[in-house]
């Protein structure tokens, strides 16, 4: 018969594929959850986390924040 007849990969490189497959869509979502509201324009990206702006520090004694 006349055309293209691939032969099947070895187990090893389908495990692999699958592999990275798997780890590239975890790294996918994973970014879309960090900054999918900033892609998606939700939130600005110097808005901060939401952490608050005193990053633990105490304010010196007499000084209001």
């Amino acid at each position: 018969m006349a055309g293209f007849h691939p032969h099947m990969p070895a187990a090893r490189y389908s495990i692999v594929a699958k592999t990275l497959g798997a780890s590239m869509w975890f790294w996918v979502m994973y970014k879309a959850k960090e900054e999918g509201p900033v892609v998606l324009g939700l939130r600005h990206p110097w808005d901060g986390h939401g952490h608050g702006h005193g990053h633990g520090h105490a304010a010196p004694a007499g000084e209001d924040h």
